[in-house]
């Protein structure tokens, strides 16, 4: 009887895995047709009639490493999302311990003002902030890159860090302010660790909202000096070569790997965190 029931159980988990298997592969088929074709030669990609068996090829990654100054535009992507992350937290986690611990007139419309700049359609402040980040001398560089990014995604980072401190029991801080506690050990000792999750939450899906801003990076960055991949995505035609597939195709991958490595990596995290302010408002 045990032997049947250790039986059903190996097959019942080889199924799961099959399926979870099949449909990982079906996630992934996009990207690694992107893959595939940027590892492909040219005149294989253009070509009308249908190629069952492709030729590959390192000629795009030779291309977009020695042509273009690839490691420029992934040094200022870095750059410009891991300091806009930062900065976005540093002022964000003090907001929304303020806008969730401290009753005061007008909290709940400083929150809601935070929240509504989201709202807000980018192409009505562009302008602005162009002639902004022109007379401060910040323009074509990572530091404006930075500041537009942190600016952009701080009032969600507020709200979501908001919503995850709201869970943390009142108890634990009157226990603290017992012992002489005061409100930045507090903030630091207990309430920081206890939302760990749900700050690295924040963190990873403000890095893809960061990835992803293209008209704020391309009116900021007008000279390739300060270029971060999706503005180097639109510039690479090729001049009088055209569209270059097989290098757009692989600067993309190149571009998709490193958010897909850290959501695997702290996957544990992020699940935890994106429940974990669920049920607050």
């Amino acid at each position: 009887m045990a032997s049947v029931r250790r039986k059903r159980r190996g097959e019942s988990l080889t199924l799961r895995y099959a399926i979870l298997g099949a449909w990982a592969l079906f996630c992934l088929m996009p990207v690694l047709w992107f893959l595939s074709i940027g590892l492909r030669p040219r005149t294989e990609i253009i070509t009308p009639q249908p190629i069952y068996w492709p030729t590959f090829s390192l000629d795009a990654w030779h291309m977009i490493w020695e042509d273009w100054p690839m490691a420029k535009y992934l040094r200022n992507s870095v750059l410009a999302i891991i300091g806009s992350v930062l900065i976005d937290l540093v002022l964000a986690i003090p907001a929304a311990y303020s806008l969730s611990r401290y009753t005061y007139r007008g909290r709940d419309d400083i929150g809601f003002y935070i929240l509504s700049t989201r709202m807000m359609a980018p192409a009505i402040v562009a302008i602005p902030i162009f002639f902004l980040f022109r007379n401060a001398g910040l323009l074509d560089s990572v530091w404006a890159l930075m500041l537009i990014y942190a600016a952009i995604n701080l009032s969600f980072v507020t709200w979501i860090i908001r919503s995850y401190m709201m869970d943390i029991p009142k108890e634990l801080e009157d226990a603290a302010r017992t012992d002489g506690a005061g409100d930045l050990r507090i903030l630091w000792e207990i309430i920081i660790p206890a939302i760990l999750p749900g700050i690295i939450t924040a963190s990873v899906i403000a890095m893809i909202f960061a990835i992803n801003e293209f008209l704020f990076t391309l009116l900021i960055a007008s000279t390739p000096d300060a270029y971060t991949m999706s503005v180097a995505l639109a510039n690479f035609t090729g001049g009088s070569d055209g569209l270059i597939y097989n290098a757009i195709a692989l600067v993309a991958f190149l571009a998709f790997v490193p958010v897909f490595l850290v959501v695997v990596l702290i996957q544990k995290h992020l699940s935890r965190g994106l429940t974990m302010g669920a049920v607050k408002g």
